[in-house]
């Protein structure tokens, strides 16, 4: 006699965590050392100073919760606002709003993960040509930021317009306002990283721009050479047997969720 296969229960879903319980959370890892950190990185309050490590695990609990996201930005607190760049739902993104989001004054760390939301979503080269154009400088430094994320994981563009985007870069990254001027120098980077003809020409570019100064405040940050930072990527990627940096970064997690 054969013995009936048991079925096993159904998994029970997870618990949507609500917005009040998030911020207790946020609020309890919150600690005083962080909070002088950030406050060196440019973050102002309100903040409670968690850590991405802790940001890390509470996204993997959350994974993605549009909702909760931009009910999280809507706090105004500089932790909930880092962990919404990470629960938020790229495809869900409506250009207004990443107009907004490219604005934050909180920190520059924060730029960059706006950059990436908007290369991930559907409006990711409109918000090019806006946010480089803005007279707010937070926007402008996001649209470079914007421009070095297109670079790393959308194969659609061409190559003439990252062209553009490097001449550009050398007639005004020295006049540029200093995180306008590290966004520019980060933005060479990753287009030498995004296939072998980019390389040589933003390699190129770096040598005539030369040194790039910037003001990185109280903190080790330090501005790095573009070409030698170039060079160094391809190594690795190299060494990884990928065929550029930049399909190397496409194989990864989003560097929005996993830093």
């Amino acid at each position: 006699m054969t013995t009936p296969t048991r079925k096993k229960p159904p998994r029970a879903a997870a618990e949507r965590l609500s917005l009040d319980a998030v911020m207790q959370a946020l609020e309890a890892a919150g600690s005083e050392q962080t909070r002088r950190t950030y406050a060196r990185h440019g973050v102002v309050q309100p903040m409670f100073g968690v850590s991405f490590a802790t940001l890390k695990a509470l996204y993997k609990r959350i994974k993605v919760d549009h909702a909760l996201a931009l009910a999280l930005w809507d706090t105004g607190n500089f932790d909930a606002r880092n962990l919404a760049l990470k629960v938020v739902d790229p495809a869900r993104m409506e250009e207004d709003r990443l107009d907004q989001w490219a604005c934050d004054q909180s920190a520059r760390m924060c730029s960059g993960y706006v950059a990436r939301l908007a290369a991930e979503g559907p409006h990711g080269r409109s918000c090019v040509l806006r946010w480089l154009g803005s007279a707010d400088l937070h926007q402008q430094t996001s649209g470079w930021k914007l421009v070095a994320a297109l670079a790393m994981i959308d194969e659609t563009l061409e190559d003439a317009w990252f062209d553009a985007h490097l001449a550009s870069i050398e007639r005004g990254i020295h006049a540029a306002p200093n995180a306008v001027r590290e966004a520019m120098n980060e933005a060479v980077i990753a287009i030498g990283c995004r296939n072998p003809s980019l390389r040589a020409r933003a390699t190129a570019a770096a040598g005539r721009i030369g040194t790039v100064e910037v003001d990185h405040g109280d903190t080790a940050c330090k501005t790095p050479i573009a070409a030698d930072s170039i060079a160094k990527a391809w190594a690795h990627a190299q060494a990884k047997q990928a065929d550029s940096p930049a399909a190397q970064e496409r194989a990864r997690e989003s560097l929005r969720t996993r830093c």
